[in-house]
């Protein structure tokens, strides 16, 4: 198959997205193990919020016959470019096992799920403390007895600087950039670029308006929300590179990283 060589007139943002930060495939085979571990039971539905074009989703259901999973976001055009791209894969069967909701995903409730998930920071959203554990009590009510949420977060002394952090990948460039950081509030401005072999460039195909929360508030935050158990799993160093190796163990400590990603498990009693 020929290669497709991108440029800022031809290339889809969304495609270009998945293709540079998400792995769904590894996301949900790691998920599927980590949730099934801390519960002690096979977990099966599980609610992806803020789910975009909900490529995890999709990977959550070709897993087992038994997932089920539902997608939440406000944005219609974005969830609409999944079915045309990402649900297309699936056969009619697991179609079946899949719901979206154009939703806030604040105020949506039901069905009951045994996991809900919020990954790549998106709840980071949310810039209060009143907002937050707003979205965490909705995320509580939102689970069956025994349930887990499921949240990433990141941190670190480079998260609060202003840079441009850029990483090849098949036939273009992802730039990472944190755009504002204002230590007062601890809101910041982060950033989505393209960058492409003939020279060409896509700036701000996505944009992100966000609080940078700290472990610590965001585990406080849920304990107040409700819930009672937590973990928090830290990503491993590649010692070679330096950079993280998408191993992530239990810890209670961490380490003082220049940047660290981490998740956290916080489960219904």
């Amino acid at each position: 198959m020929k290669k497709i060589k991108y440029t800022s007139k031809n290339a889809d943002k969304f495609v270009l997205y998945e293709k540079a930060v998400q792995n769904p495939d590894y996301d949900a085979v790691f998920v599927k193990k980590l949730v099934n571990r801390i519960s002690g039971r096979k977990l099966k539905t599980i609610k992806e919020d803020f789910c975009g074009t909900f490529a995890f989703a999709c990977e959550w259901v070709k897993l087992n016959p038994e997932h089920e999973a539902i997608g939440v976001d406000l944005d219609l055009p974005t969830l609409e470019w999944g079915k045309n791209r990402n649900m297309v894969g699936l056969t009619d069967e697991q179609k079946k096992r899949i719901q979206l909701k154009n939703r806030n995903v604040i105020g949506y409730t039901n069905p009951k799920v045994d996991v809900v998930a919020a990954f790549n920071f998106s709840y980071f959203i949310f810039k209060t403390r009143a907002e937050m554990k707003a979205y965490f009590r909705n995320s509580l009510k939102s689970l069956k007895p025994g349930g887990i949420f499921l949240l990433d977060a990141f941190g670190g002394s480079e998260a609060v600087l202003l840079q441009e952090e850029k990483r090849d990948c098949e036939g273009f460039t992802y730039v990472w950039d944190h755009a504002a950081y204002s230590p007062v509030t601890a809101d910041m401005t982060c950033k989505i670029h393209f960058e492409f072999s003939d020279g060409s460039k896509m700036r701000n195909a996505f944009t992100y308006e966000w609080r940078l929360w700290t472990l610590p508030e965001i585990m406080e935050l849920l304990r107040e929300a409700g819930f009672e158990n937590l973990e928090v799993y830290w990503e491993g160093t590649e010692r070679a590179t330096g950079e993280g190796n998408g191993v992530f163990r239990k810890t209670e400590k961490g380490e003082p990283c220049q940047s660290w990603i981490a998740y956290i498990a916080a489960r219904k009693t």
